[in-house]
């Protein structure tokens, strides 16, 4: 193939999440000097929520936000020739398809829409209950009925799209980082072997798939950051042997420095020497991220092998149904007051269950927000006068939390004096929907690419044998012997760090500030350390690996946010604090450390 490498790529991301800013868009468009615009919209709370769109409105269950925010801007994506690739289709592709092509028709524009089929696999049950299908973790049978069940695609039917000549791809549920690893492959002509390209590339999309996140958002140091009223969206600028820079457009807040690079080459990957994607099973232990100039940082070294023969599957279905009652309480003992109406309330409700034959709430969860409920045994003694009252519940049936409901109200003037605020009125009740995680093999699912009315079959690569890398353990640190220290410093003073979820687990990256820090991070934070620092949340065990490139650290808490996503009545059901909370450990530390800080 007479194919003429470029020099680089430039790929700017507009969306984290879905409901992420509707001016990310434009400022990439106007600065950004892009190839390509990348959206990345989905999770698994998305796939469900637009499941039960589809229910009601059988022309919806995407993002049609997407859709908004790109119309103004059509035609100058078409005389920039930026191509856009984003997995708005959420279960619903071709209403997405149609939307986009009907809005070009209407402004006379003329591109190419592409979508990418096959990840949506609710029809298939039938077939898939051949397969005994059981869930990974905890090996439970397949629930009889799904709202969304989506396998987890990789990057060839982006890449297959893009060679077909499509300007526009949309795609259903495929790994985040897909939607960057599709464009780099195809503009370098990356083989499905060539693993430590796949890997670089899959990391480009990892490090800005979550948007501003990486250019200041959730950072750690975040008092020095400027002008988050227009932060810049991320942009890679990459080479075709894999290495890339990082940056955002100019005049734009935020900042893109080591630290923040390296808060997200972390976040949500568990074991980074293992992060297994459907292309490409990557290595992230010896990444390095050197900032070359303000606002710019080089980030290489991702190795990757050959992944394995199966698709990651996420399925969402109905567990029950849930409600949350929320009462601004003020005076004295405002904390008591929450407290006392809490358990009122419940006994009460019990008490009516049983008068009526109910079963018990499956579960309960109240956070007396003011009070640093989230921090369990280790909060604070200090007596706020004004607290938020947040008391979730769960229930199998509908019914049971519609009495709930009601007899809330009794605590504006039946209950102790200072409640000033019944936030919302009476709690609504929505579905309690849980995850169903599974794999299957990867011949079981056909991926086609569509333009206008034609298909074609994505061929999928013959993959070796799949070997597992050895996690990386740095063991000569192990012998260290910090006893003796007796000065201590907040973590915060010697780290970057940065938590999120991964299903009902928790994922903690720690990054140390300097190298020379690292040891006594690393002696500090050991596994059973961290366990009882978090035992107030955590149900499963712990896991830690080094990170050696950056200095770092990364934990899983497994089965630490009651379910995750909208299963959970946590306070925090992904986790987002809880790097916050590790960054108050104290940390011993020698004198010539402190006397440095």
């Amino acid at each position: 193939m007479n194919y003429k490498k470029q020099d680089k790529v430039r790929i700017g991301c507009a969306s984290g999440f879905w409901g992420d800013t509707t001016t990310a868009a434009k400022q990439l468009v106007e600065k950004g000097n892009l190839g390509y615009l990348v959206f990345d919209f989905l999770s698994e709370v998305t796939m469900s929520i637009l499941a039960k769109a589809k229910i009601k409105n059988p022309n919806h269950g995407f993002t049609v936000d997407f859709v908004q925010q790109l119309n103004p801007l059509w035609q100058e994506i078409k005389t920039q020739n930026i191509k856009v690739i984003a997995n708005a289709g959420g279960i619903n592709l071709k209403s997405c398809k149609k939307f986009i092509q009907n809005e070009l028709i209407n402004q006379n524009i003329d591109l190419k829409v592409a979508t990418v089929l096959g990840d949506d696999l609710t029809d298939q049950k039938d077939k898939l209950e051949k397969l005994a299908i059981k869930e990974w973790e905890t090996g439970k049978p397949l629930p009889e009925s799904c709202l969304s069940m989506n396998a987890y695609l990789g990057y060839l039917g982006i890449y297959q799209a893009l060679s077909e000549g499509a300007d526009i791809v949309i795609t259903g549920r495929c790994v985040d980082s897909a939607l960057v690893l599709g464009p780099l492959a195809y503009e370098f002509k990356w083989s499905t072997d060539d693993y430590d390209l796949l890997a670089s590339g899959s990391l480009a999309g990892h490090i800005i798939e979550c948007g501003a996140q990486c250019t200041g958002g959730n950072f750690t140091d975040w008092e020095k950051i400027q002008g988050f009223d227009d932060i810049g969206f991320p942009i890679i600028e990459a080479k075709s042997n894999g290495e890339f820079i990082v940056t955002k457009p100019p005049k734009t807040g935020g900042l893109v420095s080591f630290g923040t690079i390296s808060e997200q080459l972390l976040y949500e990957i568990g074991n980074p020497n293992n992060y297994f994607l459907p292309d490409v099973v990557c290595d992230f232990t010896n990444v390095i991220i050197r900032e070359i100039s303000k606002n710019k940082v080089l980030v290489k070294g991702a190795k990757g092998i050959s992944p394995t023969d199966s698709y990651k599957v996420s399925a969402t279905y109905l567990d029950g149904f849930k409600a949350g009652a929320t009462l601004v309480i003020g005076g004295r003992k405002a904390q008591k007051k929450a407290d006392i109406i809490a358990k009122a309330i419940l006994s009460k409700v019990r008490r009516i269950f049983i008068e009526n034959g109910m079963n018990d709430f499956q579960d309960t969860n109240l956070s007396i927000i003011g009070t640093d409920s989230i921090y369990g045994l280790r909060k604070s003694d200090k007596h706020s006068k004004e607290v938020v009252m947040r008391l979730m519940v769960k229930h199998y049936e509908e019914k049971a939390l519609r009495i709930f409901s009601k007899e809330i109200a009794q605590a504006v003037t039946g209950m102790t004096a200072g409640v000033i605020n019944y936030m919302g009125g009476r709690p609504t009740v929505s579905p309690s929907i849980h995850l169903f995680s599974f794999l299957i093999p990867k011949n079981f699912i056909k991926i086609e690419v569509e333009i206008n009315q034609s298909k074609s079959e994505v061929k999928m690569p013959t993959l070796p044998k799949f070997s597992k890398k050895e996690d990386v353990n740095l063991n000569g640190y192990d012998n260290n012997d910090f006893s003796h220290l007796k000065t201590k410093v907040d973590l915060e003073k010697l780290a970057y760090a940065r938590s999120g979820d991964k299903g009902d687990h928790v994922n903690i990256g720690i990054i140390a500030r300097k190298s020379s820090y690292f040891p006594y991070i690393r002696d500090a934070l050991k596994v059973e350390v961290v366990s009882k620092y978090f035992e107030h949340f955590l149900k499963g065990e712990v896991q830690r690996w080094d990170v050696p490139g950056v200095y770092g650290l990364n934990f899983l808490l497994k089965n630490a946010l009651g379910g995750g996503g909208m299963a959970s009545l946590n306070l925090d059901p992904q986790g987002k604090g809880y790097a916050q909370m590790l960054l108050e450990m104290p940390i011993p530390i020698p004198e010539l450390i402190y006397n440095d800080l």
